[in-house]
């Protein structure tokens, strides 16, 4: 893939410009390490690292071009330099063009907020293969180019990848496109130059406060995304969350609302929810449902008004919602041999554990046992761990505080951070087991006939990582080996 430089530098206003314009590019890269001869370096400022230290380098090998904010001290002969206001901006915009436009060529919905981006996104990838489209996914349990599996690393994609996969999708006959769209994503720009058709918003809540340091600054992290979409797209929020209107007031795209407590665009009551599936109402249309929560009420009303404004018929709407199946490692349930119920979820917020503990306890009642296993991953936010332990401890009769992935902190160092959070009266129904294994076997163990046992925090995950070492891990078959046992 070649492309003339004149013609990339339409793509980001370039502020300054040394050196010959009119030459070929043979490659685009934001790692120097493998930037090629006759390549383009774009140096962005990272979370870990500057691109711009190791220009000196790039251009002592044969490098086309430099896109950089500050032009180094010295200028090498025969290296074109492109200074502009954002690096990030304008990677994303180079990836794009790169890659021929590719969101151009699709029907690509973004979905951002804390919980609910990888329901909401493969759902409605699923609707639109059940409806006979091709489809493509973006999300953080793994992507997809219409069949064809692609294991993933982040939620969003750097803008290289990104548009590559993209293109991947066009190429493949894609009509549709579905991606989470993280935080992250959004303030380092990483969606420069993609062309949405239309965005939603589930919610907000405590996350990635180790990133962005306050939730206000989270908040206008993931508002930038609905301030870039064009005003032929669609901006569909929740409006029973107070910062679904805060979306909305800058984006040029039609605005539209869902809810399951006020009117609005897209209206949803849950009439009866049980372990394995919900009655709901949307808009007065009866559906039967295999998902559990209103957690998960919102993500379909969400999935449903989506569709909805995405073009697709609204009658093939209404009968494929009720064959859409639960996605990995959310509120995946697991019956056991001897009667009682596990169910595995990838809550790792204080809100999503309130959310997924409080359906548990609507559907067994108060006299129902509840057993909660639940962590917290190392280098991230400290501040949740004690409301973390706190808001499973007030909503479960026992609980486990264990090992999530540490990282490269000291895991009983985290459950210590965890059990700071708890009231005097919580300490003896709460044990702390270190070994993740151990913890979700003794659960287990301590669960009867009718009990749940709730294991949380890592979801769809087949890894644990500890101190930078990725070991296989999977809650799910953690429980099936303990299930053969009995």
């Amino acid at each position: 893939m070649i492309h003339k430089l004149s013609n990339l530098l339409k793509e980001i206003g370039a502020l300054e410009v040394i050196g010959d314009t009119d030459k070929n590019i043979h490659s685009l890269e934001a790692d120097s390490r493998k930037v090629q001869p006759q390549g383009m370096f774009v140096a962005v400022r990272g979370v870990t690292t500057d691109g711009h230290k190791y220009i000196p380098v790039v251009a002592s090998g044969n490098v086309g071009a430099i896109v950089c904010e500050q032009l180094p001290a010295a200028i090498r002969q025969g290296v074109t330099y492109i200074r502009v206001a954002d690096s990030a901006e304008a990677l994303g915009r180079l990836a794009s063009a790169w890659y021929g436009h590719p969101s151009r060529q699709l029907s690509l919905v973004g979905v951002t907020g804390t919980n609910g981006k990888t329901t909401t996104a493969t759902l409605l990838y699923e609707m639109a293969r059940s409806l006979g489209y091709k489809a493509g996914l973006l999300s953080t349990v793994c992507n997809y180019v219409d069949s064809e599996a692609i294991p993933t690393t982040h939620t969003t994609p750097d803008p290289l990848t990104l548009n590559a996969l993209l293109a991947r999708m066009v190429e493949a006959g894609c009509d549709y496109a579905f991606m989470e769209v993280s935080s992250h994503a959004c303030s380092q720009r990483r969606i420069a130059g993609l062309r949405f058709k239309g965005g939603v918003f589930s919610n907000l809540t405590r996350d990635h406060l180790d990133y962005h340091g306050t939730v206000q600054n989270y908040m206008d992290a993931k508002k930038l995304f609905f301030d870039s979409l064009p005003d032929d797209a669609f901006a569909l929020v929740n409006e029973d969350d107070k910062a679904g209107a805060y979306m909305l007031q800058n984006t040029k795209a039609a605005k539209y609302t869902y809810s399951l407590r006020t009117g609005a665009d897209f209206r949803c009551k849950v009439l009866e929810t049980r372990l394995d599936g919900t009655l709901l109402s949307i808009n007065g249309r009866e559906m039967e449902v295999m998902f559990t929560g209103l957690f998960n009420a919102y993500n379909l009303t969400a999935v449903y008004g989506a569709s909805i404004l995405t073009g697709f018929p609204q009658e093939e709407v209404l009968v494929n919602m009720s064959r859409l199946v639960p996605v990995a490692g959310r509120f995946q349930t697991l019956h056991s041999p001897t009667g009682f119920t596990a169910i595995v979820d990838y809550a790792h917020t204080p809100d999503a554990l309130v959310n997924v503990l409080s359906t548990i306890r609507e559907i067994v009642g108060s006299e129902g046992e509840i057993i909660t296993v639940v962590g917290c991953g190392g280098d991230r936010d400290h501040g949740k761990r004690p409301m973390m332990a706190l808001e499973a401890a007030k909503r479960s009769d026992r609980l486990i505080l264990t090992s999530d992935n540490p990282r490269t902190e000291d895991p009983d160092a985290i459950i210590e951070e965890m059990k700071s959070g708890l009231l005097p009266e919580h300490k003896p129904m709460t044990l702390c087991i270190t070994n993740r294994r151990e913890a979700i076997r003794t659960a287990c163990s301590l669960a009867t006939p009718g009990s749940v046992v709730l294991v949380a925090g890592k979801g769809h995950e087949t890894y644990q990582e500890i101190n930078g070492i990725r070991h296989h891990f999977d809650d799910r078959e953690v429980l099936s080996e303990y299930f053969k046992e009995l």
